[in-house]
């Protein structure tokens, strides 16, 4: 999808997943403005290609920035909780339906928290035979098997920090400055025109988001 800063984003003609922002530069008179995405999906790698272009319709070189986005919220005490329940469903004779209560339970959470029950299981259980055995023990080769490749769409970035002895929840309240142009850009004006000619309206705004941190002590 290609986006115009002026035309689409300045303009609210783009889409509801991205806005136009602004920050002030190190000078006074300068401003920076900004892209914001709203609807990034996590533990995903995505590359954006921008470019300038003047009065003229000249077009600036390219550049290239790649991000990679955070890997998805995990509620720990949770997945400790259901790698415990695990551990008592599959503990001694396992009836037919504590067997389908621990593949729909296993089979309900995100991959990453499927990733930590996981984790914590291995940690607590794994003298009694690890997470991948006891499922294929337990549930069969066939319900096993559609329960451990789900944990193959797990990054190997994402699938280090979830192996933290830690992971705790907060919430960050960040403010940004939501942007529009007053004015109907008339046919044929360019980007540098709207930018430096039009009068630009930002309106402060919040956003809160949750996200994890990780590490191996428990933080304050």
């Amino acid at each position: 999808e290609s986006l115009s800063f002026a035309d689409d984003l300045l303009s609210g003609l783009g889409t509801a997943c991205v806005a136009a922002g602004r920050s002030h530069g190190d000078a006074p008179d300068t401003s920076l403005y900004s892209v914001i995405f709203k609807c990034l999906e996590p533990d995903g790698l995505y590359k954006f290609t921008l470019y300038a272009v003047d009065t003229r319709g000249r077009h600036s070189e390219l550049s290239t920035v790649t991000l990679r986005t955070a890997c998805p919220l995990v509620d720990d005490s949770k997945a400790e909780e259901i790698a415990d329940k695990i551990y008592n469903l599959y503990n001694g004779y396992t009836s037919g339906k504590e067997q389908q209560t621990a593949y729909n339970t296993l089979m309900e959470v995100s991959t990453s928290m499927l990733f930590r029950v996981q984790h914590h299981y291995n940690s607590h259980y794994e003298k009694f035979g690890d997470f991948v055995w006891r499922s294929e023990d337990e549930l069969g080769p066939r319900k096993a098997h559609l329960i451990l490749r789900r944990l193959e769409k797990v990054s190997s970035h994402c699938s280090t920090l979830l192996r933290s002895a830690y992971i705790q929840s907060r919430t960050d309240t960040v403010p940004y400055l939501f942007c529009r142009s007053e004015e109907v850009r008339p046919p044929g004006m360019v980007w540098y025109s709207i930018l430096k000619d039009t009068k630009i309206t930002c309106e402060e705004k919040m956003v809160s988001m949750l996200r994890n941190t990780y590490g191996e002590s428990k933080g304050r």
